[in-house]
């Protein structure tokens, strides 16, 4: 069963710059992660403390593994959410592969 999780963010406004680096160092060794079908990063244009990272993987496997990288260990939970002020994360899967 594939996997999407989709990560709200509220950055401390002190932070926004450092944690802005970190996501974008996040991305491409994210997509080359076997398993992994996409990571993107999008912020509110309009609010500089708003992040979101929509993400899909093949499996929760796939995700687990995702979690164990170095590069997570690194940049998200070094760099990232250390410096949040607010976190939601909503895992979820396609509604055709859940039974009735």
């Amino acid at each position: 069963m594939s996997v999407t999780v989709i990560a709200q963010y509220r950055v401390d406004p002190a932070s926004v710059a450092e944690v802005r680096a970190a996501l974008r160092e996040m991305v491409e060794p994210t997509r080359a992660e076997p398993g992994c079908l996409a990571y993107d990063v999008y912020v509110d244009p309009n609010d500089s403390t708003f992040a979101v990272l929509v993400e899909r993987y093949e499996s929760n496997d796939a995700f687990e593994a995702h979690l164990a990288t170095n590069h997570f260990e690194r940049l998200l939970r070094g760099r990232v959410l250390p410096r949040l002020t607010g976190r939601v994360r909503h895992d979820l899967v396609p509604l055709d592969e859940v039974p009735e």
